[in-house]
């Protein structure tokens, strides 16, 4: 599942894992419009979301046409592939893989038989009871003469997809909503068949997802608004928390299948989402600004300049430099072309490979005291290379401010987090984790600091990878693991 790049926006060493999201999903019911082209440019508004596959899923109204492939947006899709994505429903996926193998048979949109039809699924998120369902599936694959499913086989949503398309249904609204009550953990849905566009959203509402209007009276549901911007669409709400959303002709239909308990993640806030997204009405880049002012209370520096590690640290840093008053630069340079990359570096090259994506301006910092500002700390490798690069770029202190809490716990809900002895501030003090990455001095930005940045209130947050807090109890396994974990590092 681990794969060597890293998100695209988050600078890391080759080799090293940061925080990874799910995947990103767009769905879209629009007669009138292009649609394969409009879910393309939509998902390439989502790459940031996961970049190990795509695909599209088409509709013509007889036959549901997919089109998926390994690799980035752009390198999946060109002009023939979505010219011969024919129809008027469409969804498409972009994928990392927290469940389920890095594979093209586990790249999504997922196919499979339906009442009456066919029905395409894409899944942001990750179920917690997917053994469960996996044996519900076998059981009513036995009852209808169907094919058992292999001991282990099939991700969460390619299990999604098959229980949607049960025999014993009549129509996938029926399925849906007999369904989903039953599925736990984090999930916000786009599927079709071949006449109706669905979206829904776990009761939790952990991963966002969002309703957008085409001016062609089109309709669009997205993980995030910056999408919806990107195709030209109006956004009209929010998808609720434990709703159906069922899209054909007759326009848009609203279903509840469980009640709403939200507890969305704030790490949307801190590093997942667009700066350009608004998540519950917040702008994440306003979020992100404030936590920047915010650290910049809690953990003051005496220094000469504040600069981010690009890009995901940069609106805090620029908080973080108009509460401080102290000056705001750009003492690190990207390369704006490192991606993915499926050349593995030597273990001399793995040692410098920071300098692959990232590389100092040595006349803007030599001979300064800098604040460096970073969203998060995962192992720490990644801050441990840019201190080290920093000092010998001739910086005479490095101060390094972190726009969220210490992460200490897994994320069962979309977010690939490492299990709890691979984290840097389990088991360690701050001035441990300080010593191990060579800084002058640290300073995270506290849970309530954090918290107060979104607008929301803290019952309707989940804080679990911070907090240890979790809203959707986490799958058996998961939990014998923690208890387990725990034990050692309290010895």
């Amino acid at each position: 599942m681990a794969r060597g790049d890293g998100r695209l926006s988050h600078e890391l060493l080759p080799g090293e894992k940061g925080p990874q999201d799910a995947c990103g999903v767009f769905g879209i019911y629009a007669p009138a419009e292009e649609v394969a082209k409009l879910t393309f440019f939509g998902l390439y508004a989502l790459q940031h979301r996961g970049q190990e596959s795509a695909g599209i899923a088409a509709s013509d109204g007889e036959k549901i046409l997919v089109f998926k492939d390994m690799g980035l947006v752009s390198q999946v899709f060109d002009e023939a592939a979505l010219d011969a994505l024919q129809g008027h429903i469409a969804i498409g996926h972009t994928r990392y893989s927290t469940t389920g193998a890095s594979t093209w048979a586990n790249a999504q949109p997922a196919l499979g038989p339906a009442a009456h039809g066919t029905v395409a699924l894409g899944h942001n998120g990750n179920l917690t009871n997917t053994a469960q369902l996996r044996e519900m599936l076998s059981q009513r694959n036995a009852a209808s003469g169907r094919p058992a499913l292999a001991a282990g086989h099939g991700t969460d949503s390619a299990i999604l997809t098959a229980l949607l398309g049960s025999a014993q249904y009549e129509s996938l609204p029926e399925a849906a909503t007999d369904l989903l009550p039953h599925v736990k953990g984090a999930f916000s849905l786009v599927f079709m068949d071949e006449n109706t566009l669905y979206a829904a959203r776990d009761p939790h509402g952990v991963r966002p997802l969002v309703l957008g209007e085409l001016d062609s009276g089109g309709w669009v549901v997205a993980s995030e608004t910056a999408a919806l911007d990107i195709v030209g669409a109006r956004q009209v709400r929010e998808v609720e928390p434990g709703e159906l959303l069922i899209i054909d002709a007759d326009g848009v239909r609203s279903q509840r299948f469980a009640p709403a308990t939200p507890r969305g993640c704030v790490f949307e806030y801190v590093y997942l989402a667009r700066p350009d997204t608004t998540i519950a009405g917040r702008s994440v880049q306003a979020a992100r600004l404030e936590m920047g002012r915010t650290l910049a209370r809690e953990h003051p520096a005496d220094a000469d300049m504040v600069i981010p590690v690009p890009e995901s640290g940069t609106p805090a840093a620029v908080g973080f430099a108009q509460e401080s008053g102290i000056r705001f630069a750009q003492g690190l340079t990207k390369n704006a072309y490192v991606g993915r990359t499926f050349i593995q570096p030597s273990q001399t090259l793995r040692q410098r490979g920071i300098r692959l994506k990232l590389n100092p301006l040595r006349d803007v910092i030599r001979g300064k005291r800098l604040v460096v500002v970073d969203d998060s700390i995962v192992r720490g490798n990644t801050q441990r290379a840019i201190v080290a690069m920093l000092r010998e770029a001739g910086a005479a202190e490095v101060h390094v401010r972190i726009s969220s809490p210490p992460v200490q716990w897994p994320c069962f809900y979309g977010i690939d987090f490492p299990t709890r002895d691979e984290l840097a501030a389990v088991g360690h003090s701050l001035d441990e984790v300080r010593d191990q990455i060579g800084a002058d001095s640290l300073g995270h930005i506290s849970l309530e600091g954090m918290r107060l940045a979104t607008q929301q209130a803290d019952e309707r947050l989940c804080t679990a990878c911070f907090s240890g807090t979790y809203p959707i109890e986490p799958p058996v396994d998961a939990r014998r693991l923690l208890l387990s974990q725990e034990a050692v590092i309290s010895a």
